[in-house]
């Protein structure tokens, strides 16, 4: 079995994360009544004796005495972190993985990359090998950011680099949230740009999450609820809707909901590594068959069940329609249509009770309506994962690489542009160490490549598939 570490960067990064070890935490409770050490729990935890000074209180079998969460915290504020260390979770947490500043990056990308970047290399690094130290076989990395602020965009793709040249052959995997148009950060496109060039370069796969889907799903989530079509119980403990196991306030903040969207995203990515299943999928063979070109790394997922999860009074979704769900652009966790737009490959990662015959049926009924890339009309990766969310019979995340993403991305670069064609917030960049105007076009030319791309890719939506004949076998 391998490991993975999770990296939490910047408020956004560490109210996700949080989120995300609660569940995680759930889910294991769940399936290990007996409280063993195991396989699946090793993946993310280790087992600490914590009577035992220093580093020699692991345990690598037998009853579980303390769980450490496989976790390195950052922030340049203290107040989220914090928060978290006196929270219930306080405890999963090693106090020797965290790194936190008090002056924070004041929304700016140059901040959180030149200056913090320099200022931590050493310290993140000493982290970063503890972490690498305690794992049997380290598989991959999950960085969890936003984009639109300083420490988040600036410090989180700092990071990128140096995980490259510390551990090459570990995947690093980006879990990266994109500011919505109405974002109270006004130098966010700055720092979306900025981030986005260091994505490009570092990242194996990048997970791009749009905070005004969440929006649009947490707010049709409350209008069934309160219009009464869901019935009026909503889920004490719903995947959803609720996070009160992870922070010490009891009472919901509006990003709640949204961040648990995402960790829940998190929570089925990482089902495959973690539970064992009939059709398992590696973290490597995502990046595998889902990236056939090294830039085009970003990978559009859609969540289901999604609405069901508010509400106690629903009866579970059909099979089938979960996977017309999974398709629908009600579903997905950036404002995309996939279904208009042309698919390189696609990823099916389902949980619970579901059969592979299922899976065949759902992908054959579903295959008219999605135009694959000529080269790759069977470009379909599916993993069967035994344990299901907790509450719930199944449950299906798809991580599509498609053209889809290519609007999100334009919508950046025009946002950008307004800022920039005025030189508007510009000096409080340039009069960081190091921080030059180059760096600007070379990230707007950057992502200007990224959009062609796509829009060379998309050019080829109308061609005729070519029928490739198959080798004869005379019986």
């Amino acid at each position: 079995m391998t490991q993975s570490v999770v990296i939490q960067v910047g408020q956004c990064g560490n109210q996700i994360g949080c989120c995300f070890w609660d569940l995680v935490l759930r889910e294991h409770a769940a399936v290990n009544q007996k409280g063993i050490y195991d396989e699946a729990i090793s993946s993310f935890f280790r087992n600490v004796d914590t009577r035992v000074i220093g580093d020699g209180g692991s345990i690598s079998k037998g009853k579980i005495r303390s769980l450490k969460a496989r976790a390195v915290l950052i922030d340049m504020e203290e107040g989220v972190v914090n928060e978290i260390l006196q929270g219930p979770l306080r405890d999963v947490f090693d106090s020797k993985q965290l790194i936190t500043d008090i002056s924070g990056s004041g929304n700016n990308w140059a901040v959180g990359h030149k200056v913090f970047g320099s200022l931590y290399q050493e310290k993140i690094l000493e982290k970063l090998r503890k972490s690498a130290e305690h794992c049997d076989c380290l598989q991959c990395f999950f960085i969890i950011h936003s984009m639109g602020g300083g420490t988040g965009s600036g410090l989180g793709t700092f990071l990128l680099k140096v995980l490259e040249d510390e551990f090459p052959e570990v995947y690093r995997f980006v879990t990266s949230v994109y500011p919505s148009g109405e974002d109270d950060v006004i130098t966010s496109p700055y720092n979306s740009i900025l981030a986005m060039k260091e994505l490009n370069e570092h990242a194996d796969c990048v997970l791009p999450i749009d905070n005004q889907s969440l929006f649009d799903i947490i707010s049709k989530i409350d209008l069934m609820v309160n219009s009464g079509k869901l019935g009026k119980t909503v889920k004490p403990k719903s995947l959803i809707t609720s996070n009160a196991g992870a922070f010490k306030k009891q009472q919901r903040r509006p990003f709640d909901a949204m961040n648990n969207i995402v960790a829940n995203l998190l929570l089925n990515l990482t089902s495959s590594a973690r539970f064992e299943g009939s059709l398992n999928m590696d973290i490597n063979e995502i990046s595998m068959n889902l990236v056939p070109f090294p830039q085009l790394h970003y990978l559009v997922s859609s969540l289901t069940p999604l609405y069901t999860l508010a509400d106690i009074n629903v009866p579970p979704r059909r099979l089938d329609q979960m996977f017309s769900d999974a398709f629908s652009k009600d579903h997905q966790l950036i404002q995309a249509d996939p279904k208009h737009s042309l698919y390189l490959a696609c990823a099916l990662m389902v949980r619970g009770n579901v059969q592979v015959s299922d899976l065949r049926r759902n992908i054959e009924r579903l295959k008219p309506s999605l135009q694959f890339v000529s080269w790759n009309q069977e470009g379909w990766k599916t993993s069967l994962c035994s344990v299901p969310p907790v509450g719930h019979s199944h449950s299906l995340l798809a991580l599509a690489n498609n053209t889809c993403v290519k609007p999100t991305f334009v919508e950046l670069r025009e946002r950008f542009m307004r800022l920039y064609k005025k030189k508007a917030h510009l000096h409080h960049y340039l009069q960081v160490e190091g921080m030059e105007e180059s760096c600007f076009t070379e990230a707007v030319s950057s992502l200007s490549a990224l959009i062609q791309e796509y829009s060379q890719l998309d050019a080829t939506k109308s061609m005729p598939v070519e029928d490739i004949p198959r080798l004869s076998v005379a019986v």
